[in-house]
């Protein structure tokens, strides 16, 4: 998968504003949309895997195939 990408499916967005917060990845996080008791982004683009990031993808290419896991996008595209 080539960076940047951007997503735009709110589960998806979930799981980036995850990465980002844990330091994994950085990525640009569109203007907040409120609707209803909580905000939400309508958009964000991924723009790279950070050194913290790698390392932990480094970690799981050690563990056995049934061990690991991913996030999987709805686009069919997997970060590990």
């Amino acid at each position: 998968m080539e960076l940047p990408v951007r997503v735009a499916c709110p589960e998806e967005l979930r799981h980036v504003s995850v990465l980002v917060a844990t330091g994994l990845i950085e990525a640009d996080i569109g203007p907040v949309n409120a609707t209803g008791r909580y905000a939400s982004s309508r958009l964000a683009t991924v723009l790279r895997i950070t050194e913290a990031g790698l390392a932990e993808i480094a970690k799981m290419s050690e563990v056995p195939a049934l061990l690991k896991t991913s996030m999987q996008f709805t686009r069919g595209f997997r970060l590990m």
